[in-house]
């Protein structure tokens, strides 16, 4: 475990931004670690899986500096969140971006089948393990006029569609909060980005039931998500044509979308 103390500090003519990103063991979470860490921003990783953080930070703080700190975390606990948060804030030295990319999808096995215990697990991470996090952060944010949250939504929570009803709805739940968040933020100058990723070539989509079509590497997600960031954009979804795609399937008449089979 590295030291906070050692920490590469933020100062008038080094302005590093600080930034917490929560499920960052593995996928698109750890890629993004590395990538911010090569732009210059200090990191604080925090995910369930204590080797696997340990060993990204290892891995980003290797040329010497060190500008990647692990928090071992499990984001169903919610109640360790507001010491965790106020600990990594005074390892980092402040706070300029907040990104959620902590998720789980279980497949439920079949369009015919129904497992309450998934989905109440699904909606306990990705909804309200999601709230934990962004209720204190915004409200830091707010208090400051200034930031940026960041949330990894999912083509999935546009729709409810039979494969998977419960990750449908914790992503579907997580969209309208960071639309909220955003509504209520945007006024006091912080920025919330909802990014709506499609299939991304991690573990997860592994695990997947049916055709994944227009797969993409976890790197071109991470690239799309950095853009949209600097740009300080709202909603975007990656690759960029899932937009369209998704245009068409929310205007499918329920008539005709509940008769499909995805």
């Amino acid at each position: 475990m590295f030291d906070s103390s050692k920490i590469v500090p933020a100062t008038p003519l080094n302005p590093r931004h600080r930034a917490i990103l929560v499920g960052a063991s593995e996928g698109m979470g750890a890629a993004l670690a590395r990538k911010l860490a090569k732009e210059g921003y200090s990191v604080a990783l925090v995910a369930r899986q204590k080797e696997k953080l340990a060993a990204l930070c290892a891995e980003i703080n290797q040329g010497g500096e060190i500008c990647a700190l692990a928090y071992p975390h499990d984001v169903s606990h919610y109640e360790e969140v507001p010491a965790l948060l106020q600990k990594i804030i005074a390892d980092l030295g402040g706070l300029d971006t907040f990104i959620l990319m902590a998720g789980v999808n279980y497949p439920p096995g079949g369009n015919d089948k129904y497992n309450f215990e998934n989905d109440r697990k699904m909606i306990e991470i990705n909804l309200i393990g999601a709230m934990a996090w962004l209720s204190p952060v915004a409200e830091m944010f707010q208090s400051a006029k200034a930031g940026q949250i960041v949330g990894i939504g999912s083509v999935a929570g546009d729709r409810g569609r039979v494969g998977n009803p419960g990750y449908n709805t914790s992503k579907a739940g997580l969209h309208t909060y960071l639309e909220a968040l955003r509504n209520r933020l945007t006024r006091h100058g912080v920025n919330v980005l909802t990014v709506k990723p499609g299939f991304v070539k991690t573990e997860m989509l592994k695990a997947a039931v049916g055709p994944t079509p227009f797969a993409i590497p976890v790197e071109k997600a991470v690239d799309d998500i950095y853009r949209a960031m600097q740009k300080r954009r709202q909603t975007i979804y990656t690759p960029f044509f899932w937009q369209y795609i998704m245009l068409v399937i929310r205007h499918i008449p329920s008539f005709i979308f509940r008769r499909l089979s995805f």
